[in-house]
């Protein structure tokens, strides 16, 4: 800053929101590439200031030498004089181009480290914590920067160092890597149900205790007193995790599998239901902070489809899962329920690969949201970074033991899981009588079974439905008012094995 603009501030002393507001009028500015008159900022929805205030501020800004005046009169225009720290929105470069610069931690001043820190958190991360805990007027307000992805070449940049995946790998190896995809995250998918789904939804700010989450998705029971979206968002983080069990040999980070997965967690919580599944055509904030996603579709559409093909070619399942967690939230591709949706598709790489599912079991929100501004504001990822290493190693220490606890699981059933739920289900909600269940079995089965097999399966069958209770009846899909409709009716009769 030069002497005059010193002798500016001297004089005028500028309060926060002085400050703030001439930040935003900059930020206006340098996003307009033919520079803005005072008439058009005093009708921008985003800046609310009369006349005289902003022509403060303008002067403020003019004395620091930030902006530069054009025309005279009616047709002044100011225009920003220093180089745009981000993409004007009418930008929308090929991603698919090569990228210009490969990603490196971006230095940061030593003063800014903070002295209050978790002994887990890097040097690097405590430094991006700094920066974001500085009030929001002494931060620049910046947008998306499509170079950002554009940069990271997959295989040859890594945002986890290559002893950071080696571990991860080490901590998170089930031991069924060479089984079909999705078999361990079935092996534990009672629980992960209800750790995935209370623990990214309280990163939300869910107020759902633990055990509430438990009764509501194992018994149906919602708990008296809470929002309704609360409920919502829960049941539907349930649908999404069983959707990547269920279709874990075909999900992969395509438009299919994502626009899935953010259908079933958007159910009902969008003010447009078509919303639910489909890239947003309008703009939106970021709460908290001076960050600006995009609002062009058309660049949207391009670094959506970018970021998919990218996270698609990474071959570490970590480096992808990490890759999608940053990517996705950063350009917010929906008009919500974006960071729901990349906590899941995290695990796709990773349920593919048969490692331990990512549950974010004891991850503390502040710490990821932190993390996430970091990614925001000043495209570093270091403090997320740490947090998915924590939360990794801290998932992965909790399911070898519900996985060990299980016992080996019966190959039969495994390889038959969807078409027993299904008959078992259908029995139930058709009510079946005991007579005809076995020509009711054949004719619904989606599959020919050898006479062993169907010998097997009908034993299967009589066991679940001999151990139905509404402990369990969400295994098959069912409510517990069918369940109970069906009991009335069963009259606990035995059955013969």
């Amino acid at each position: 800053m030069n002497r005059d603009s010193c002798q500016i501030h001297a004089v005028f002393m500028p309060t926060p929101q002085t400050e703030q507001e001439a930040q935003q009028i900059l930020h206006l500015v340098t996003r307009s590439p033919n520079g803005l008159s005072v008439g058009e900022l005093m009708d921008h929805e985003f800046l609310k200031l009369p006349r005289r205030t902003l022509q403060r501020r303008l002067e403020l800004l003019l004395g620091e030498r930030k902006i530069q005046p054009r025309g005279g009169g009616r047709s002044r225009r100011y225009h920003v004089i220093s180089p745009s720290p981000f993409i004007p929105e009418n930008h929308s470069p090929s991603i698919l181009a090569e990228p210009r610069v490969e990603y490196r931690t971006k230095p940061v001043e030593k003063a800014l480290l903070s002295d209050v820190g978790d002994d887990w958190l890097s040097p690097e991360a405590k430094e991006i914590r700094a920066l974001i805990d500085r009030p929001i007027f002494e931060r620049d307000y910046v947008g998306y920067d499509a170079t950002f992805l554009a940069a990271y070449q997959p295989n040859v940049t890594f945002y986890l160092p290559q002893e950071t995946r080696s571990k991860l790998a080490r901590v998170g190896r089930s031991g069924e890597d060479n089984l079909a995809a999705g078999t361990y995250l079935r092996h534990v998918l009672d629980r992960l149900i209800i750790d995935l789904a209370w623990n990214s939804s309280r990163l939300e700010g869910n107020t759902y205790s633990l055990l509430e989450t438990e009764r509501l998705l194992n018994l149906g029971e919602g708990i008296t007193g809470k929002k309704t979206n609360e409920t919502q968002m829960i049941v539907n983080h349930k649908a999404a995790i069983e959707l990547l069990s269920e279709q874990a040999d075909e999900i992969g980070f395509n438009r299919y599998s994502v626009f899935s997965l953010h259908a079933l967690l958007s159910e009902n919580l969008l003010i447009d239901n078509e919303s639910c599944g489909r890239l947003r055509l309008r703009g939106v904030g970021i709460s908290g902070s001076v960050y600006s996603p995009t609002g062009v579709p058309q660049t949207i559409e391009e670094c959506f489809d970018g970021i998919l093909i990218k996270a698609e070619a990474i071959k570490d399942p970590f480096e992808a899962a990490f890759f999608v967690m940053v990517h996705l939230p950063y350009l917010q591709p929906f008009e919500d329920v974006n960071k729901r949706t990349s906590r899941l598709a995290a695990n796709i790489p990773l349920l593919k690969h048969n490692f331990c599912p990512l549950s974010f079991v004891e991850v503390e929100a502040e710490h990821y949201l932190k993390g996430l501004l970091g990614v925001y504001e000043l495209n570093r990822i270091e403090y997320l970074r740490d947090v998915f290493v924590r939360a990794y190693v801290r998932s992965a220490e909790r399911y070898p033991s519900i996985r060990d606890s299980l016992g080996e699981p019966d190959p039969f059933r495994l390889r038959f899981r969807g078409v027993i739920r299904d008959i078992v289900q259908g029995i139930v909600l058709n009510d079946v009588p005991r007579e005809e269940e076995l020509a009711w079995l054949k004719a619904k089965l989606p599959v020919e079974l050898s006479p062993a097999e169907m010998v097997e399966m009908r034993e299967v069958v009589d066991r679940e439905l001999l151990g139905l209770h509404e402990g369990n009846i969400a295994r098959f899909r069912l409510r517990p008012s069918e369940f109970q409709k069906w009991t009335g009716k069963e009259t606990r009769r035995m059955r013969d094995f």
